[in-house]
């Protein structure tokens, strides 16, 4: 019996130095889409797929993000004294319940795969989620749900992927399939920032994943991979090397790379767009300065 994923690794510790210096006092993760944070798209994901244990592996300078999903008495208390029930219920929706976050510091920057070892004693023996903040997926059903339902008659490692241009593959970890149609492909082999012209094809990992224990013992044991750091690429592709299933997902959605500016500006259109309260305003917005750069030309 496949054993129901609840629990999920969310990492944040980077330093988020693309975006100085608002990140100077700011955590990345607090920069906000539209109104809301990206660490807020990041759990109502994970809740949307039914995560109930909630591990940020975080760094020194990110206590905005613990200060973020605590009660605000004072705040509250002036909604309600001021008749603002909606906003209100947008700032209920922000809180979580004692104990539901625990959080890890990753005290040495060694990439990915530390950061995720980082909560091992919190994990134990259970399978469980990582969700990359960064990417931020517009979907109609949430990602991680869209996995944790094929996770359930696959079972084994399952990994997040969509295409990329050929010349971005050594961007990413990349991933060598069988040959299959629909969601779920059986990965043969994952490679790691891939050199150039190397790649086994376009298939990219990208911020999500639902890993076994098995792979936090792993992590324990492989060597600095890309860039010197430990990588979790490695340590799932040890799962094929034992002989254990790990899977890609091509999940249906819209994947925003919010840890680049141009990514980040890309998401910030796309959810203005996409909301009833800005739709017009903004679309017309667009519309006339795309009319003034024409008029330019």
């Amino acid at each position: 019996m496949k054993r129901k994923v609840t629990k999920a690794i969310f990492p944040v510790a980077g330093m988020g130095t693309r975006f100085l210096p608002a990140t100077k006092s700011v955590p990345k993760e607090i920069m906000t889409l539209v109104d809301r944070p990206l660490i807020q798209y990041a759990i109502d994901e994970a809740r949307a797929a039914g995560i109930e244990d909630f591990i940020f592996v975080t760094s020194r300078g990110k206590s905005a993000l613990e200060d973020y999903f605590d009660h605000a008495p004072d705040l509250e208390a002036s909604l309600q004294a001021s008749g603002k029930m909606a906003l209100l219920d947008i700032l209920n929706d922000t809180n979580m319940d004692s104990g539901a976050i625990a959080y890890m510091r990753q005290h040495k920057p060694l990439g990915l795969g530390h950061a995720v070892s980082c909560a091992r004693k919190l994990i134990g023996d259970e399978p469980f989620a990582v969700i990359l903040p960064d990417d931020v997926i517009a979907a109609e059903k949430p990602c991680l749900q869209q996995m944790v339902e094929a996770y359930q008659e696959t079972g084994g490692a399952m990994v997040a992927a969509m295409e990329v241009a050929p010349e971005r593959t050594s961007s990413y970890g990349v991933l060598d399939v069988a040959a299959g149609e629909g969601p779920v492909l059986s990965v043969k082999d994952m490679v790691e920032k891939p050199a150039p012209g190397t790649a086994p094809s376009n298939l990219a990992v990208i911020g999500r994943y639902i890993l076994t224990p098995e792979v936090m013992r792993n992590l324990d044991e492989v060597e600095r991979g890309a860039g010197g750091e430990i990588q979790l690429t490695d340590a799932i592709a040890q799962e094929l090397q034992q002989g254990r299933d790990v899977f890609g997902y091509r999940f249906d959605g819209q994947r925003f790379d919010c840890g680049s500016k141009a990514g980040f500006l890309q998401a910030t259109v796309a959810f203005a767009l996409a909301r009833d309260d800005l739709r017009d305003e903004f679309s017309a917005y667009l519309t006339e300065m795309q009319s003034l750069k024409q008029a330019a030309q």
